[in-house]
């Protein structure tokens, strides 16, 4: 019975090896060659080829110096202020987010950084499953040690859900604004910031009173900011 008890957790090992090794390539790998689709790309275009199945992504990649500056200072003003000094998770803005949840009785603040959010995106999903938050963690550490932070901000801008099959800041600019991403003005890129809680539900109400609100706290926070050079 021990012997059999061993053997199974020997193989759970190496299966649990093996899954981490696969990551660590795909990290170490788009760490130099940008990625073409994701887990949240993927699941996107399954949702939306349900109901329509000619449906496509809107995306187009772009290098981090062709994105406005006041997106990046934006985005890192509303999602992971703390962004250029931590480690891939920000324990001050977890605990803030914990007793905020306590408060209200329910989930309404995650506290997850950006190097969290890039790892459920590019290869997760969205539940929140214990073992799936294991591994974003996993995934997070791993970024952090193979990639900069300009090189997570950038892949990060280039693949997070702006809408419904819209996704990077360029289709995002594109789609809201008719421009390029690097021609977002502070304003427009505020806008886009507090968009990325609820994309979906945003993108059909774009002058919901929470949203403008948001807008208007990251416009005002986006000039505290540091961002990757």
């Amino acid at each position: 019975m021990l012997r059999l008890i061993l053997k199974t957790l020997l193989v759970v090992f190496l299966v649990v090896l093996s899954v981490q090794l696969w990551f660590l390539m795909q990290v170490a790998w788009w760490g130099y060659f940008n990625p073409s689709s994701t887990a949240f790309m993927e699941a996107g275009l399954t949702r939306l080829q349900e109901k329509n199945p000619q449906a496509e992504l809107h995306h187009r990649w772009v290098p981090y110096e062709r994105i406005s500056i006041h997106l990046k200072r934006a985005v890192v003003a509303a999602e992971d202020s703390r962004f250029l000094t931590h480690q891939g998770f920000d324990w001050e803005g977890i605990e803030t987010a914990v007793e905020k949840n306590i408060r209200r009785g329910r989930v309404v603040a995650g506290g997850s950084t950006i190097s969290q959010q890039l790892a459920k995106n590019l290869f997760l999903s969205a539940s929140r499953n214990p073992l799936r938050k294991l591994q974003e963690a996993a995934i997070t550490v791993m970024l952090e040690q193979f990639w900069s932070k300009r090189r997570i901000l950038e892949v990060y801008l280039n693949v997070i859900e702006w809408g419904n099959g819209i996704y990077g800041a360029e289709a995002a600019a594109g789609h809201y604004y008719g421009i390029p991403a690097a021609r977002l003005g502070p304003a427009q890129a505020a806008h886009l910031a507090a968009m990325i809680p609820n994309p979906r539900y945003y993108e059909t109400h774009r002058t919901a009173r929470g949203l403008l609100k948001r807008q208007a706290i990251i416009e005002r926070r986006m000039q505290q900011v540091a961002v990757p050079r």
